[in-house]
Order: C-alpha cells, then structure tokens, then sequence
C-alpha cells in the first residue's frame, strides 16, 4: 500500500512555512507530522499530495493501493488503528474534516480538497481529533506533541547513560540520551515534562533545562543557556541564551544571548548576537498578525506569541521583533529600529530601509549556509525560491 499526506485549504493558515513545505513536513513535538504517520502506520516512506508547485520539490508516490491521510491531522494510536482497517473505497471523516481515503484512483490535490468524495463509503470518526489549523498551534500544540512522541519513541528503549555531574530535578526516567548524545553538568529539570536528547546532540555546559524538550539529532545547545518547555530545536540547529515554547526546524541557529519565546523558526534561519523578540504586549491585550492568506490581521486568541519566521531568514545583531511578528522566506533584515510586524518574503533592510532581496544573492547566501552542512539546494527548490520571490514582490 502507497501512503500519501495530503495537503488541504488550512495549509494556507501555516503561512510562511507552508510556502516551501507541505504541511505533512512540519516539525511539531519530535517528529514532523509525517514522520508521526509512518510510525504509528510502521511504514518506510510516503509521498505527498500537494499544490502543482511544491508538487516538484514533494511528489506523490502512488501505486495500486493507495492510502491518503490528511497531513493537518495527528497521528495516534487509536487513529491509526482505525486508519489501518479502512478498506478500499472508503473515507474517514469527522464532520467536514476529510482525515483518509483509501483507493485504488490516483487522487491529486483538486481531486482531494475539490472533488466530489460521493464515490467513497464514509466512516465517521467519532473520537477527538488534533490538527495544526492555525500557523500558531505549531507552538501551542508542541508540549501535548513532544509529551506524545516521546511516549511513542522511548517505549521499551533504554537511555544511554546520564553522566555524573547532571543534576536531575524529577523522573530520571524522563530524561531520554540517545547513541552519542553528550550533556555535561548543568540542571535538567523532568518534573515540568520529559527531555529527549537526540543521536550525536551536545548540551554544552552550564545550562538549565525543563521539560518537555527535545534536542535534534546534530544539534547543540550552547553554554549557559536557559531552555523553557515546550521547546523543539530541529536537526543540526544551534540554541543559546534563553527560550520557552518554541519550535526551531532544523538546521537554524540562535547561538547567542536574547530570548525567544512562543516562536516558531523554519529552517536554514539564523538569528544574530542578541536578538530578542517581545512575545507579551505591554497592556497584556491579545495578540493579533498578520494572515498573509488573507491580506489582514486576524486575531490569534492568544496572550504570548512571539516570532514566527519563515525558511532562509536572518537577522543582524540586536534585532528587535514586536510581539506576534511575521517574517517571510529568506529575508534579511537588521537595523536599530522594531522592524514591521510583517515582514514579505524576499525583503532586505529595516524599518524605514526595506527593500527587495535580490534573488540571485539570496540564492547565494542560502547555498553558502546549506554547503557548512554539505547540502545543497535542488533544481527544483530552487524554482519554488524563485516563485516565492516572484509573488513577494507586490509587497516591497
């Protein structure tokens, strides 16, 4: 059987990571939304059923079989079960939530999200369902998602050795070291929730942990640093100075003092010498940002949000982000002033300076950073960038 996640209208609410990922790629607890599908399903590999665009970067796999699960939605047990037993020609549903299909028809993104599904046997899902539908739940669900997947990863695993010298405060048990997971001294704190340092990961000395946390595989977090749950930091990122409740993707960095908190960074960012972003207005109001889906500022219901910041992004030294700040792919921006809280795709300088980012810099810088980690951008990545660029630039 193909497995296949696919992508609805709400991804246009995870704006910007949605713009170069499918949500199914989204990072939320330890896992991303896919790679939480494949477990509890034990399997290998899955395709994507996306836009045409993101389409070149993330294909579909299908074949005779063909399951097609919502990549919004979290994968548990007792969904996965449910999922596992559908047969061919049947959808589960829950009321206008679309969560599997089974079949032997190649579906593609119009024929999911605004076809007619009358040709499918509906199977309604009567227990509760979770879902990233709004770009803010990436933070606010992390602590329920990394509680859930660290269940889910250490079950009947043993932790490497905790080294002397660590202070625990809580459960030992709910510190989890993976194979070639180095921590020095410093204070690890379980009670608020568990912490699971990832393969070849190193917490530096000195630093102060609480739960629930996760540290990528390659990731590091810095001398002296002060980390709240619940807390993400993706693959080969580096963290330090103080944080609570954010989600880094992978390979993005804040290596030095400032604090960050009820944030979401993408991947490939990197966050200059003390950056700071306020995540609480003065007079405590709600937080309210900008929806680049809908052209407006939509309220968030939420009292802390701070920054979320698009894939390729960077800042300067002793940037300032206003409460509830949204920057686009692959900005650059610094200045002494609190740059806007929206912030377009593709945009150099600050305040009272932006302009556009020329494409074939930004390009340059992105494959300068991604080659420190031997990679490199594809044909196709390349030309989703350059779409981006292209759609930005109504904005500057």
């Amino acid at each position: 059987m193909q497995i296949n996640l696919f992508d609805t209208a709400r991804a246009a609410y995870l704006l910007p990571f949605t713009h170069t990922r499918p949500a199914a790629d989204i990072r939320c607890g330890i896992l991303t939304m896919r790679e939480r599908w494949e477990r509890y399903l034990q399997a290998t590999a899955s395709g994507s059923i996306t836009t045409a665009l993101l389409s070149k970067v993330f294909p579909a796999h299908y074949g005779d079989d063909n399951l097609y699960l919502n990549g919004n939605v979290f994968a548990n047990v007792p969904l996965a079960i449910v999922v596992s037993n559908l047969k061919p020609g049947q959808a589960l549903v829950q009321e206008e939530t679309v969560i599997a299909i089974r079949t032997e028809q190649q579906l593609d993104y119009e024929a999911i999200n605004k076809g007619s599904l009358k040709d499918f046997e509906p199977v309604v899902y009567k227990e509760a369902i979770i879902a990233l539908k709004n770009v803010w739940d990436i933070f606010v669900l992390n602590d329920y998602a990394l509680r859930a997947d660290f269940e889910l990863l250490t079950h009947n695993k043993t932790s490497a050795p905790i080294p002397e010298g660590i202070r625990i405060i809580g459960d030992p048990k709910n510190l989890f070291l993976a194979e070639g997971a180095k921590i020095y001294d410093g204070v690890v704190n379980t009670s608020t929730g568990p912490v699971f340092i990832d393969e070849d990961a190193e917490v530096m000395e000195g630093v102060m942990l609480r739960g629930p946390l996760y540290l990528g595989k390659h990731g590091a977090i810095k001398m002296g640093a002060k980390i709240y749950g619940a807390t993400t930091i993706g693959h080969g990122s580096k963290v330090g100075g103080e944080i609570s409740n954010t989600v880094f993707f992978d390979y993005s960095n804040k290596g030095h003092d400032g604090f960050l908190g009820n944030a979401v960074i993408g991947a490939w960012c990197n966050l200059g010498a003390d950056t700071n972003s306020s995540n609480l207005k003065n007079n405590y109001d709600e937080v309210s940002i900008w929806s680049e889906h809908e052209n407006r500022m939509i309220r968030t219901g939420l009292q802390f949000c701070g920054l979320l910041m698009g894939d390729h992004s960077k800042c300067g030294i002793n940037t300032m982000f206003n409460t509830g700040t949204v920057v686009g792919v692959s900005c650059n921006i610094y200045g002494g002033d609190f740059p806007d809280k929206f912030i377009p795709s593709f945009s150099w300088g600050g305040k009272n300076d932006r302009t556009s980012y020329q494409f074939d810099k930004a390009i340059d810088t992105a494959k300068r950073m991604m080659a420190r980690r031997s990679m490199e951008p594809s044909a196709e990545e390349i030309e989703l960038l350059k779409y981006i660029c292209k759609n930005s630039q109504q904005y500057n």
